[in-house]
């Protein structure tokens, strides 16, 4: 919170530099919080951009702020309810909110049936493992035990512990990449590695 501190300071200084590094922390968290409310990217993003060129435009006022999280989602709230009031009065706006909400909620669909078959496909891998390659896989992956601590608990030296899990990696990668949806499976690639 030090650095944030120092950083409005700046801004208030009019120091452009400070105010990307400011804009870099937040923006995603804001935008998260927008999409939440509105259910579109295009507003979200725009709002957000509207959030900090009013903070922007209001700088010397920026060091009387005491938790800019707050202002900032306290301003992106007020500006999302300005907009649904505009949109209210305007029947394009409301068309293309209407499919934003419809879209958003398809993907989240799409989403939930890919995501139930990408841990189908894995728990079906790990089941194609052997005793001791699904114990250790299980240790290293699931519960995030270091190749020492897998060593220790099951009595195995380090090496042992290494390559069985770098050859249940292969085995793993294998099984998914042979998979008919493997294209739709790229989070398990980055779990895995």
């Amino acid at each position: 919170m030090n650095e944030e501190y120092n950083l409005l300071k700046l801004v208030a200084e009019g120091d452009e530099t400070a105010f990307k590094r400011i804009f870099e922390m937040h923006r995603e968290k804001l935008y998260n919080y927008l999409f939440r409310i509105t259910k579109s990217r295009e507003i979200s993003e725009e709002i957000v951009i509207d959030v900090f060129v009013k903070l922007w435009m209001g700088r010397e006022l920026i060091q009387d702020i005491h938790n800019l999280d707050a202002f900032l989602r306290k301003v992106a709230h007020n500006k999302a309810l300005d907009y649904f009031r505009i949109a209210s009065r305007n029947n394009a706006l409301q068309k293309m909110i209407r499919q934003e909400i419809e879209m958003a909620q398809e993907s989240a669909a799409d989403h939930q049936v890919l995501s139930k078959e990408s841990d189908e496909i894995f728990h079906n891998a790990i089941k194609k493992l052997s005793p001791q390659r699904r114990i250790v896989f299980t240790l290293s992956r699931v519960e995030g035990l270091t190749h020492e601590e897998i060593a220790q608990k099951l009595n195995l030296s380090r090496n042992t512990v290494r390559n069985t899990i770098s050859d249940t990696l292969r085995h793993m990668k294998d099984v998914i990449m042979h998979h008919e949806t493997s294209t739709l499976l790229i989070p398990l690639f980055l779990f895995l590695n």
